[in-house]
This record gives C-alpha cells, structure tokens and sequence, in this order.
C-alpha cells in the first residue's frame, strides 16, 4: 500500500467520524427540542388538571355542595361529607376527579375497591396526656 492511498484511507476515515459526529449532534438537537416540548406540555396538562381538580367544587354539573367537598389530594382529590352544613352527616364520599383520557392510577382502584367491599370504619387517635400538658411533665 503506497502513501497516497493511506492518505486516502485517513482522510476517508476522518471525514466519515466528523460527518457521524455532527449528524449525531444534529439529531440529537432534534430529539431535544422535541423531548422538550412533549415534556412542557406533560407538565401544563399536569398543572392544569391539578388547577381543575382544586377548582371543581365551583364548577358547573359538580355534583356536591362545595362547602362538603373537603380536598385531599391524594390518594383521591376530596372527601365529601353529605350533610356537613345541616350538622347531620349522612354520607361520606371519596370523590376522585379526572379531566381529559385520564385514569385512576393503583392506589386509587385499591380504594374504591376497599370502600366498595366495606372496609371502611371510624377511629379515633387520643393523644397522650404528657405530649399536650403544659410544663412538660
């Protein structure tokens, strides 16, 4: 193999690493703004079903008296207590709100199934004498 030729090869060689480099930097730009995107929009959808959840009790068609709607959060959007304004609670309602395709995610299902089989109980928690006396002891 004479000079010219492996000069040829180099050359050949150098120019395919520095054309895949900057079509692999390119493309990755692409893939970027375009991941970026998708994620922007992931998350204004996000922020905007969390803003609706929070706002439903006000909307129209929701089927609860607002000042009974009690929000969570999680693992469901709101308590409704039926009859907390008359003082005489006759229902409790865990109410999970949805916007869009969305769906109920584990622990929610594992809640409505426990609340529809009747798992559901009231407790009470009494905090110990020494944590809530004055003085300390």
């Amino acid at each position: 193999m004479d000079a010219v030729t492996m000069l040829t090869i180099i050359f050949a060689v150098a120019i395919g690493f520095i054309l895949g480099r900057v079509v692999s930097a390119i493309m990755f730009a692409r893939r970027l703004k375009t991941e970026r995107a998708d994620a922007a929009a992931k998350s204004r959808s996000v922020v905007g079903g969390h803003f609706a959840e929070q706002l439903s009790p006000y909307l129209p068609g929701f089927p609860y008296k607002p000042t009974e709607a009690k929000f969570l959060g999680k693992p469901v959007d709101f308590i409704i207590f039926e009859g907390l304004d008359d003082k005489k609670v006759t229902g409790v309602v865990f109410l999970e709100v949805k916007s869009g395709g969305a769906g109920m995610n584990t622990n929610q299902r594992t809640l409505k199934y426990a609340v529809e089989a009747g798992n559901v109980r009231f407790d009470t928690y009494r905090v110990p004498t020494a944590v809530t006396k004055r003085g300390g002891g």
